[in-house]
């Protein structure tokens, strides 16, 4: 079996684990005692089983054997797109707790066979290296750094360490359904593979998350009012990918016609509703505002600045953003014209 990833982080920091019961999150939760990792959990009830509430009834009991402390979180979400609604819930649940009570870092029990998994269905839908890679043992969304220390270990290893140690856990009936595209790809190609190939898929990723990091440099996005902005990265294809994670992050995925006309540079309008102006040294993101009627000494400045024209409705309302342009066109005080 693999030892768990980033125990040097873990043991200086305090951690709080996502946990649903289930094989993963079980398994992590008893290999972090193993450890002598201090932790807690967290764990949030969707009411989508029947199981539902013992489900958390379970998750309290085991904190409570062990002298954790754990919180829960109860939410019923109805209509379309449910995993995405779901992943945002539980991510605001997660950011509350971690800024409440100080927690360093956020721990999730995706393991090997999701990591698999997700790479196939990227490669499906013509996705680039930092997209297969969309699971990274570190990780951070928003302000919230992410430790994935099972993302070494297979299933089969999970479920393995589970029943010789006798460790009763929660079994997801969902998982079986093939209607679902993950796992679709989990019974007809992942599982298979990581039975004949798993220490060569293993060492694979290893490969893959260092070359993704050393050719992708994070933009580090800073927003005043509703205005975004960081400086470029120095390639291309970071400047892409950092643009979409920050879409992603609002609940917006970029298309495919958006991300080749990005490609060009320029002042693009994402879904009808947000400018994205690429300039030479930074790239700036603001809801786009049309039809508003400005002053001529504001037209002005913005010209002699060179802002966007498509940026202008937005900055016109807004002075705190607009003093941020200024600063950032080397202009700190507000230009004066006749």
């Amino acid at each position: 079996m693999s030892e768990l990833l980033h125990l040097d982080l873990l043991r200086e920091g305090k951690a709080l684990l996502a946990f649903s019961g289930g094989v993963d999150s079980t398994a992590l939760f008893h290999l972090l005692l193993d450890h002598n990792i201090s932790f807690d959990i967290a764990h949030v009830n969707y009411h989508t089983r029947d199981t539902s509430d013992a489900e958390e009834q379970s998750a309290i009991a085991l904190a409570q054997k062990y002298n954790l402390q754990y919180y829960t979180h109860s939410c019923r979400l109805k209509g379309a797109n449910f995993e995405y609604r779901a992943r945002e819930e539980r991510y605001r649940f997660f950011d509350y707790l971690m800024k409440k009570h100080g927690y360093t870092y956020l721990l999730t029990a995706h393991q090997l066979n999701d990591r698999l998994e997700w790479l196939m269905m990227q490669i499906c839908r013509g996705s680039g290296l930092p997209e297969m890679l969309g699971i990274k043992s570190k990780d951070s969304r928003e302000d919230i750094m992410i430790l994935r220390p099972l993302l070494e270990w297979d299933r089969d290893s999970i479920e393995t360490y589970l029943r010789e140690r006798l460790i009763p856990h929660h079994i997801d009936e969902s998982n079986a359904d093939e209607r679902y595209t993950r796992n679709f790809f989990r019974h007809r190609y992942s599982a298979p593979m990581m039975r004949d190939y798993r220490d060569a898929i293993r060492r694979s990723f290893r490969y893959l998350e260092e070359d993704n990091d050393s050719l992708i440099d994070v933009m580090e996005f800073i927003t005043v009012e509703q205005l975004s902005y960081a400086a470029n990265p120095p390639n291309l294809r970071s400047l892409l990918y950092g643009i979409d994670r920050f879409f992603k992050a609002q609940g917006y995925l970029l298309s495919q016609h958006d991300k080749e006309a990005l490609k060009k540079g320029g002042d693009h309008i994402m879904g009808r509703h947000t400018i994205v102006s690429i300039e030479r040294d930074y790239t700036f993101i603001a809801p786009y505002e049309h039809n508003v009627v400005m002053d001529k000494g504001f037209r002005e400045e913005c010209r002699a600045l060179k802002i966007a024209s498509k940026l202008r409705g937005y900055l016109y309302g807004s002075p705190e953003a607009m003093s941020v342009m200024r600063r950032l066109k080397g202009a700190p005080t507000p230009l004066q014209f006749d």
